[in-house]
């Protein structure tokens, strides 16, 4: 049984995970948080404290931590005691994140694909040019890695996992993430605008008939009635949870859609034909070195900025086809997230929340033993019916549709 917890980040994403693992601490043991900047992760303790998000009394520490030096977070790991690591810092952080671990002996879990800085966008595999090199490290050190366990990947890929059990054959599986939401801005992105940026100006992948297929960002679009939100329209967009999905079903078409505004696409194509997109660094006529992207990121606003006025609803879910007893069958499982109730809950927007309930029902069920694998997994490859249940009772319910209604999935 594994306790005490590590939190890397101090973003919207972050504030989420320490309020929901505050909630929990009775399982989850001592806390720790831990970023560049202490302040950060100090205030995000005073928010927990402040809304009372202590089951019971317990440690909550913040701490100054580079997340890109591996000697100092294994340090900060040890000297903590802790033995399960939440990492939702930047992505530029995973490898050096999970090395500790692995060094240390702790779980690590993370919610998106590490990048590298210095490249916009990388041709698949992606899980492969990074993560999953380090299997079989963490399967000789018995360290568990839970790779992508925040909403999108994390709980669509359970939800695909899910699915597998529903049909006799999966014939494709759509991932549809719509916010329906608005922050009252004349701009902003919902998450780090860096990261946000850098998967939108590559090349979109696709897996479909068995081959990964490329396209360009906005250029294949769809309209989708989702429940409670209504028809948005989507785009095909690369991401991460589909390479992982596309090794454990082959024979079937993965896509990713995500929805987007027509403001949003202007803005961006703007941004990006003008060349403030780039993460390529460029001098200025006065002798100043600047990346583009960083002084856009620069000038927009915090996201977690965004959450006090932020209404409306998310939706996201996987729309499933394939056969069931020789006859075409399909399933849509999804999520309905609200923007107000997750600010009131845990004074961050929509897009946080349903991003950090997930790694820490993740840190639940390591802690109590049912996903603690000792080994490295992606979400698909772990037993989906602890998660699901546990987020149904802890404020990301997952409802399903299929030809016998729409109801409340359980497990």
């Amino acid at each position: 049984m594994k306790k005490n917890v590590l939190i890397i980040g101090a973003g919207g994403v972050a504030q989420v995970v320490a309020h929901k693992a505050a909630q929990h601490n009775d399982v989850l043991g001592d806390l720790h948080i831990a970023s560049r900047t202490q302040a950060k992760c100090a205030a995000i303790i005073e928010s927990v404290r402040a809304k009372g998000a202590m089951k019971v009394p317990g440690v909550f520490t913040a701490h100054a931590v580079d997340a890109m030096d591996t000697a100092a977070v294994a340090a900060l790991i040890r000297e903590t005691g802790c033995q399960i690591v939440i990492n939702v810092g930047s992505s530029f952080v995973n490898m050096t994140v999970l090395e500790a671990c692995i060094q240390t002996g702790a779980a690590y879990m993370d919610t998106a694909i590490h990048e590298d800085p210095k490249k916009a966008c990388e041709t698949p595999p992606w899980y492969g040019n990074y993560e999953w090199k380090r299997r079989a490290a963490c399967k000789a050190a018995g360290v568990t890695a839970i790779l992508g366990v925040g909403f999108d990947p994390g709980v669509v890929n359970a939800w695909a996992r899910v699915a597998e059990g529903m049909l006799d054959r999966i014939d494709s599986v759509d991932i549809i993430d719509i916010n329906a939401g608005s922050h009252g801005r004349w701009f902003a992105t919902n998450f780090d605008p860096e990261i946000n940026f850098r998967e939108f100006t590559g090349t979109v992948y696709s897996w479909q008939q068995g081959a990964w297929q490329e396209n360009s960002m906005f250029e294949v679009g769809k309209t989708w009635d989702m429940p409670v939100v209504g028809p948005q329209k989507a785009y095909l967009t690369g991401h991460d949870e589909v390479h992982s999905l596309s090794a454990r079903y082959p024979q079937a078409d993965v896509r990713f859609w995500m929805g987007f505004g027509d403001h949003y696409i202007n803005v961006f194509t703007v941004l990006k034909n003008l060349g403030l997109l780039s993460e390529k660094p460029v001098r200025t006529a006065e002798g100043l070195e600047v990346v583009p992207l960083k002084v856009v990121k620069a000038v927009l606003p915090d996201p977690a900025s965004l959450a006090p006025e932020y209404t409306g609803k998310t939706c996201i879910g996987d729309l499933v086809k394939g056969v069931k007893d020789g006859k075409p069958a399909e399933v849509l499982i999804y999520n309905v997230a609200d923007h107000k109730e997750a600010y009131l809950e845990v004074g961050a927007q929509g897009i946080s929340y349903t991003a950090g309930v997930p790694p820490v029902a993740a840190a639940v069920l390591i802690a109590q033993g049912a996903w603690d694998v000792g080994t490295m997994a992606n979400v698909e490859e772990l037993d989906p019916a602890p998660f699901v249940n546990l987020l149904n009772r802890i404020g990301l319910p997952s409802r399903i549709r299929d030809a016998e209604g729409d109801r409340e999935l359980w497990l």
